[in-house]
């Protein structure tokens, strides 16, 4: 039985027994939800997630396209993989460069 973190997502269909899913364990969520692309899963436990936008250049009116990379913690029950859309939630920092989780995945 996974419980509610809060957050207008579906629950995962699979058990975990990671400490760090915000669905089995006890890792709180707040704050930010994000939407990127996985491009990396090299690491054990994390995925690599690019996010692309669009910001307004006042000088010329115009906008320039950006990205940014970010790092996440993924859940054995969520098992994000390369080219899946995934929602991030924030969360406490994990690691040095980890402070969002995995809480949904669209297989791409």
């Amino acid at each position: 039985m996974a419980r509610d973190i809060g957050i207008d997502v579906p629950e995962p269909s699979k058990e975990c027994d990671d400490i760090h899913c915000p669905f089995h364990g006890k890792l709180p969520v707040r704050g930010q939800l994000l939407v990127g692309t996985v491009i990396s899963t090299k690491m054990d436990k994390s995925v690599v997630i690019e996010r692309r936008y669009e910001k307004m250049v006042s000088k010329y009116q115009r906008y320039e396209k950006r990205r940014s990379i970010m790092h996440a913690h993924n859940p054995p029950c969520i098992n994000a993989k390369v080219g899946d859309v995934v929602t991030i939630a924030e969360c406490r920092p994990l690691s040095k460069t980890k402070s969002f989780v995995v809480v949904k995945s669209e297989e791409a």
